[in-house]
C-alpha cells in the first residue's frame, strides 16, 4: 500500500518519489497544501471504492497515518 501511496503523492506534487517516505509529513516535509491532500484522498477513494470520513482527514499528518488508515481498511 505505501508504494501506491508514494506514487500518487510523487505524481500529484511533481516530486521524485525517493522523497515520499513513510515518515514524511504530508504538508511540511513534501510541500503539500490543503488542496494536494484533499486531491490525494479523492484519488485514494475513486481507486479503492471507499469513502474516509472527515474527520480521519484531520488527522492524517505523515504518510505512515494515510497508510495505516488504508491497511485498516483492508485496501488492497
Amino acid at each position: 500500500m505505501f508504494e501506491e501511496v508514494q506514487k500518487i503523492l510523487a505524481k500529484q506534487l511533481r516530486i521524485d518519489a525517493s522523497k515520499v517516505q513513510m515518515d514524511s509529513r504530508i504538508k511540511e516535509d513534501l510541500g503539500a497544501d490543503s488542496l494536494n491532500i484533499l486531491q490525494l484522498l479523492m484519488k485514494i477513494e475513486d481507486d479503492y471504492g471507499i469513502m474516509i470520513p472527515d474527520e480521519k482527514l484531520a488527522r492524517f499528518e505523515t504518510v505512515r497515518d494515510v497508510v495505516a488508515y488504508l491497511d485498516e481498511q483492508k485496501i488492497r
